[in-house]
C-alpha cells in the first residue's frame, strides 16, 4: 500500500517540477521559490517511501 503513496508523491514531484521550469520562463520567483520547495519535499518523501519499501 506504501508503494502506492510513494507513486502519487513522485507524481506530484514531477508536477513541481514541471512548475519550476515554467515559473523561471515566466520570472516569478516567489511562485518559484514554492514550486521548488514543494519538487524537493515531495520528492525527497517519494524516494524515502520508495527505499522504505525496498528496504523493508
Amino acid at each position: 500500500m506504501h508503494i502506492v503513496l510513494a507513486i502519487l508523491l513522485l507524481i506530484v514531484a514531477l508536477l513541481s517540477v514541471v512548475s519550476v521550469i515554467r515559473q523561471l520562463k515566466y520570472k516569478n520567483v516567489f511562485a518559484l521559490a514554492f514550486s521548488a520547495i514543494s519538487a524537493l519535499a515531495f520528492g525527497f518523501f517519494s524516494i524515502a517511501t520508495i527505499i522504505s519499501e525496498i528496504a523493508g
